[in-house]
């Protein structure tokens, strides 16, 4: 096997992407430590779950700033340079002695695990056919799954055995793995660019109005007849992501106060959903590659609006847990779907920027839709947001089916 790596420089990237893929799940190993960050800092435990809120925000704002980083100066860079970032703010968050310090270097972790991120999966499309894209994509994220869920259980015996700070050496240690397959992983060169805009400068009318210029004229980098189907694309990355902030946050509400289900029973609505989603890992790919694209991205959306519809009606966690399966199947169905078909529509020399554009409006999308949900909770009940969310989810689906072209070539 090793001999098969040092001979075939694409296994031996894809060895490299994937242990990174697999490591970038290491940041979970904090969760565990959020009640005993509350005690050491003196802060109630709402703010302490303000890091995962930190963390957020920082891959927010890592999104952008890897696109055009990869469009610019390849990946061997980022993929070198955002692990050594987050394992130095990783031990940083170690040693510091005020809580608003951790914060801020939450937020830089967020960034370094959103450059990481985004450059593994930039550099193997390099690494893969057209037609295995999907395979591709969507192996990257269930191997990154499995990494989330391995470590917290590796951050919570961290902290029992030693302290707090433990796990975040556990994961800095993870960083520094990660820039290590980043320097031994493939080099994916800047792609050539057709012509680079003038920069604006400040903050002004002017600037704002030159950067809005520059989106304008990216976007028109792709082909006239595949626009609109990056437009649905963007539509349905930003209605996923908030149907599935909107079941994490108010689903535990509705269950508990209209079920009245135990916390436990709670708990094991969302390990149905993750047994489903991990199940759906493979098909899913194969479905891409060999079936289309659209036969994932449609489903995956318009599903939950049917879930969505019928959960305001169940009666029993028998009910509840169908419902979260489908869900379930829906979100292992969207799993890279919606990457790889984006991938298909951006023009090479764009890719990173009208991926980073995409999901960044998703993330948009995911921090307003908790305060929408929030606010209608309070306001009516918790099932309201899923009735609210339906429409969208449904609008979505159809412009997807009627408007959005199949990208997967045959």
């Amino acid at each position: 096997m090793f001999e098969s790596l040092r001979s075939n420089p694409s296994a031996r990237g894809f060895a490299a992407l994937y242990g990174g893929t697999l490591l970038s799940g290491g940041w979970s190993m904090i969760i565990p430590t959020i009640p005993v960050l509350a005690v050491h800092f003196g802060v109630s435990s709402g703010a302490a779950a303000q890091v995962v809120t930190a963390t957020a925000i920082g891959k927010f704002f890592g999104t952008i700033i890897a696109g055009i980083l990869l469009d610019r100066i390849g990946t061997r860079s980022v993929l070198v340079g955002g692990p050594l970032a987050g394992c130095i703010a990783a031990l940083l968050c170690a040693v510091v002695p005020w809580f608003f310090a951790l914060l801020a270097l939450s937020l830089c972790i967020g960034a370094a695990d959103s450059l990481g991120a985004t450059a593994r999966e930039f550099a193997a499309l390099d690494l893969a056919r057209r037609n295995q894209r999907g395979r591709l994509i969507s192996s990257m994220h269930g191997t990154h799954n499995i990494g989330a869920a391995i470590a917290p259980f590796a951050g919570g015996w961290l902290t029992e055995i030693f302290s707090f700070k433990a796990a975040f050496v556990g994961y800095a240690a993870s960083c520094a793995l990660m820039a290590v397959l980043g320097a031994l992983g493939p080099n994916v060169a800047s792609p050539a660019q057709h012509k680079v805009p003038a920069r604006a400068v400040g903050w002004g009318l002017a600037a704002l109005r030159q950067r809005l210029l520059g989106w304008s004229a990216l976007f028109r980098e792709i082909r006239p007849d595949l626009r609109t189907t990056f437009v649905a694309l963007v539509l349905a990355t930003l209605v996923s992501q908030s149907q599935r902030i909107i079941v994490q946050s108010m689903l535990p509400l509705y269950a508990g106060a209209y079920l009245d289900l135990s916390p436990s029973q709670v708990g094991m609505l969302f390990t149905i959903s993750g047994v489903v989603v991990f199940a759906m890992i493979i098909p899913a790919g194969f479905i891409m590659d060999r079936v289309g694209r659209k036969w994932c991205t449609v489903p995956s959306t318009g599903a939950p609006a049917l879930v969505f519809l019928l959960i305001p009606l169940t009666n029993s966690f028998t009910e509840l847990a169908l419902l979260v399966g489908i869900a379930g199947f829906a979100q292992g169905l969207s799993l890279g779907s919606l990457a790889t078909s984006t991938y298909d529509v951006v023009p090479a020399h764009a890719r990173g920027r009208l991926q980073a554009l995409r999901r960044t409006i998703a993330e948009l999308g995911s921090g307003v839709a908790p305060l929408i949900g929030g606010y209608l909770a309070n306001r009516y009940n918790p099932g309201v947001p899923f009735l609210v969310y339906a429409p969208l989810l449904l609008f979505s689906a159809t412009w997807l089916a009627l408007v959005g072209k199949e990208t997967l070539e045959k």
